[in-house]
């Protein structure tokens, strides 16, 4: 996984997933997390260690920059993406660039010393830049154009920015 963004976790977690989903089912994402919900257990957390099991699949997240990963994921929800892809024995590679893709698999470079990671699938959730190529044309058409969300800006877009610009401009409109 080339990226560390809510997206790279988001797909992090859909690669390592079995099963049934336990977000679907209260009573097994209560008990996967360790939370008694009968109160029973003292201040309501009954192993404070998630039963989940490690993926059968490898995966490895890269990220180009130093510093924890999922830092800028959500305050109330980035733990609990963390904890997740931990426990599944996700590897975290950090501080790296990127050289070339090819038949031996992902190279780069980590604290100036280049390495090759052989694996059979990348997947690339980084660096978005925004798509504008048909503004112009429709300008010179004379048609009336509103540039939003990713189109605008993609460095730094989520979902609610993305959604609030367009409900914002609906409205307008």
């Amino acid at each position: 996984m080339i990226g560390a963004g809510g997206i790279g976790f988001d797909v992090s977690e859909y690669l390592t997933h079995e099963g049934d989903s336990s977000s679907q089912n209260i009573d097994t994402w209560l008990k996967e997390w360790g939370i008694d919900k009968s109160l029973k257990a003292r201040a309501g957390i009954e192993n404070v260690t998630p039963e989940l099991k490690a993926s059968a699949r490898a995966v490895f997240m890269f990220k180009r920059s130093k510093g924890k990963f999922g830092g800028n994921l959500g305050k109330t929800t980035g733990w609990i993406h963390r904890s997740t892809l931990k426990k599944k024995k996700v590897q975290f590679i950090g501080g790296v660039s990127y050289t070339k893709i090819d038949d031996k698999g992902l190279h780069y470079t980590q604290h100036g010393e280049a390495k090759v990671l052989a694996v059979d699938h990348i997947v690339i959730c980084a660096g978005q830049v925004p798509y504008q190529d048909l503004y112009q044309p429709l300008m010179d058409a004379g048609s009336k154009v509103h540039v939003i969300g990713g189109a605008f800006m993609a460095s730094e877009l989520d979902a609610k920015i993305a959604i609030s610009q367009g409900a914002r401009l609906a409205a307008a409109l």
